[in-house]
C-alpha cells in the first residue's frame, strides 16, 4: 500500500482533531472529513450543557503543544467547560492551526468505506490494498484512496428510540412533533416549548440528568408544569450513580441533585417503566408500559443513548460485538450487562483492531451503544492507534492514561434491586408458563380476573441519599 496516500479520519470532534494531530507527529499526510459545516458539530448540539469534566480532562496533550506552539493559552484545567466553551476555545482554535486547517474539508459526509476493486467477500492481496473512501459534498458524489481509515464520527446522529426493545414504540414515530431526542436547551433556545407543559423525560444516564435539572429550574418559573421521569430500572439505586465517591464530583452531584429533586416532589418518577407504545389522547401524550399508561403529557425528550451507524462500513471486514456493537476486544470492558464502573480501562489499538488491518473506530462510535465515554478515553485510543499504523506497536500497547473512578458498579446494587423487582411485581418473577408479569398477576388470572395491574410504579417519595431504597409498587398504589 502506498505511503503516500492520506490517513482519512471521519469527523471534526474533538477525537477526530486529536487523531489528526498525532498521525501527522507521526509523519503521516492525515485528511479530515467532517459532514458539518465547521469543526465540533456534534458538540454544538448540547452546547449549552456544562461538563462533568473538566478542562484537564477534556484537551489533548498532542493538541495542546500544537495550540501552545502558536501562543494559544490554555483554560483553567479545573474549570468545567459547556460544549460551547470547548468548541469556541478549544476546536475552533486547533482547527485554525495552520498544520490542520488545510487537511480539514467541511460538508463532506462518508457515505461508505471500503478496498479498492475488492468487496468485503475478496482475499486476494486485500492486505495491501488501499481503502476507498465515498462522500458526499456540494451535491457530489466524490472518492479518494487511503492507506488507513480512522473513523471518528460519533452517534450524536442516531439516537435510540424510546422503544423498550431498540424498535420506536408503536407511535412514536407519529408523536414525534412532540418528541425530542438528546439535550433540548429548555432553559434557553427550546424554553417557550417546555414552560407550563406536562414533560416526561425516559432514560436514566447523565443526558437525563442534566434535562431534568434544567426541567426543575424552569418550573420554579413557568406555573403548572409537571415533570415526569421514566426509568426502566425496578429502582433509583444504581441509576443515581456514587455520589461523593466519584471522583470527577460534578458527576457524583448530578445524581445527588436528583435525588434531592426526587424527594422535594418536583420530579415524579416511574421505574420498570418500558415504553411499548405512544397515543394521542383527549388529555395528552400517553406512554403504555405493556398495560400500565404512564400520566398524560404534552411533550416527551428522548435521553435514551445513542447508537453507532455501521451501515457505512457495509464492505469492511469489522469484528463487532453482537450486543454492544463495540470493538469484539473492547466490548468486555464497557458492556454496562457486565459492570458500568465508567472507569473503563485505559486501552487502544490492540482492543480496536479489525480484521482489515488499519481501520479504526475510534471515540464515543467506539463504544457503540454503551455509555459514559470520556474525552480523554478517545484522546489515548487516537494515540495508540496512530502508533500503530506507523508499526509503532511498543508504543501502541504502552498505557499513559489514568481515569478517575466513579464509585459505583453494576454489581453494587445487584441484591437492593433484586428485592425492589420483587417487591415491584407482587410475590416475584410470574411462572414461566404463565401469560403474567407477577404471581400475583397470574394468580388473579387464574381466578377469571384481569389481572393486578401490574407495570411501571410511580415514585415520588423521599431519597435520603443515593444508595436509599426506593418504594415502590406495580400492583397498585402502594399503601402509605
Amino acid at each position: 500500500m502506498s505511503s503516500s496516500l492520506p490517513v482519512v479520519v471521519v469527523g471534526a470532534g474533538p477525537v477526530g482533531l486529536a487523531a489528526a494531530a498525532h498521525l501527522r507527529a507521526r509523519g503521516f499526510t492525515p485528511l479530515v472529513l467532517e459532514a458539518g459545516a465547521r469543526v465540533g458539530a456534534g458538540i454544538r448540539a448540547w452546547s449549552h450543557v456544562r461538563m462533568f469534566s473538566p478542562w484537564e480532562y477534556n484537551i489533548d496533550a498532542r493538541c495542546a503543544e500544537l495550540l501552545a506552539a502558536h501562543g494559544w493559552q490554555p483554560p483553567d484545567p479545573a474549570q468545567f467547560p459547556t460544549g460551547r466553551d470547548v468548541v469556541e476555545r478549544y476546536l475552533e482554535p486547533l482547527a485554525a492551526t495552520p498544520e490542520l486547517a488545510a487537511q480539514i474539508q467541511f460538508n463532506a459526509r462518508v457515505v461508505g468505506v471500503t478496498k479498492h476493486q475488492r468487496d468485503r467477500m475478496k482475499n486476494a492481496q486485500r492486505g495491501t490494498t488501499p481503502f476507498v473512501v465515498r462522500y458526499l459534498q456540494d451535491g457530489e458524489e466524490r472518492e479518494l484512496l487511503a492507506q488507513a481509515v480512522v473513523d471518528a464520527s460519533g452517534t450524536i446522529d442516531t439516537p435510540n428510540p424510546i422503544g423498550a426493545a431498540g424498535l420506536p414504540a408503536l407511535g412514536e414515530r407519529a408523536a414525534a412533533a412532540h418528541i425530542v431526542y438528546g439535550m433540548p436547551d429548555v432553559l434557553g433556545t427550546a424554553r417557550s416549548r417546555y414552560a407550563g407543559q406536562r414533560v416526561l423525560v425516559v432514560g436514566s444516564g447523565h443526558s437525563a440528568f442534566n434535562l431534568l435539572t434544567d426541567l426543575a429550574r424552569l418550573a420554579q418559573t413557568a406555573p403548572g408544569m409537571q415533570i415526569h421521569w421514566a426509568v426502566r430500572r425496578p429502582s433509583l439505586q444504581r441509576v443515581l450513580g456514587g455520589g461523593e465517591n466519584d471522583q470527577l464530583q460534578e458527576r457524583g452531584r448530578l445524581g445527588l441533585r436528583i435525588a434531592r429533586l426526587v424527594e422535594e416532589g418536583a420530579i415524579v418518577v416511574h421505574t420498570n417503566a418500558h415504553i411499548e407504545r405512544i397515543e394521542r389522547t383527549d388529555t395528552g401524550w400517553v406512554a403504555w408500559s405493556g398495560t400500565v399508561a404512564l400520566p398524560p403529557v404534552d411533550e416527551l425528550i428522548g435521553a435514551t443513548g445513542f447508537r453507532p451507524d455501521l451501515s457505512i462500513l457495509g464492505e469492511v471486514r469489522l469484528d463487532v460485538d453482537a450486543g454492544t456493537q463495540a470493538p469484539a476486544a473492547l466490548a468486555p470492558l464497557i458492556d454496562p450487562n457486565l459492570h458500568s464502573c465508567g472507569s473503563v480501562r485505559p486501552h487502544g489499538a490492540v482492543e480496536l483492531q479489525h480484521p482489515d488491518a488499519n481501520f479504526y473506530i475510534v471515540g464515543m462510535k467506539s463504544y457503540g451503544r454503551a455509555p459514559t465515554f470520556l474525552l480523554l478515553t478517545g484522546y489515548e485510543q487516537v494515540r495508540s492507534v496512530a502508533a500503530a499504523i506507523a508499526g509503532d506497536w511498543e508504543a501502541a500497547r504502552r498505557v499513559e492514561l489514568v481515569l478517575p473512578e466513579t464509585g459505583v458498579c453494576n454489581t453494587q446494587f445487584a441484591d437492593d434491586e433484586a428485592a425492589a423487582a420483587a417487591a415491584a411485581c407482587c410475590g416475584g418473577p410470574a411462572p414461566a408458563d404463565a401469560a403474567a408479569c407477577c404471581v400475583a398477576d397470574a394468580d388473579a388470572k387464574a381466578s377469571g380476573e384481569a389481572g393486578c395491574g401490574c407495570g411501571p410504579a410511580a415514585v415520588a417519595v423521599p431519597v435520603v441519599a443515593v444508595a436509599a431504597p426506593v418504594k415502590s409498587s406495580c400492583c397498585g398504589p402502594a399503601r402509605a
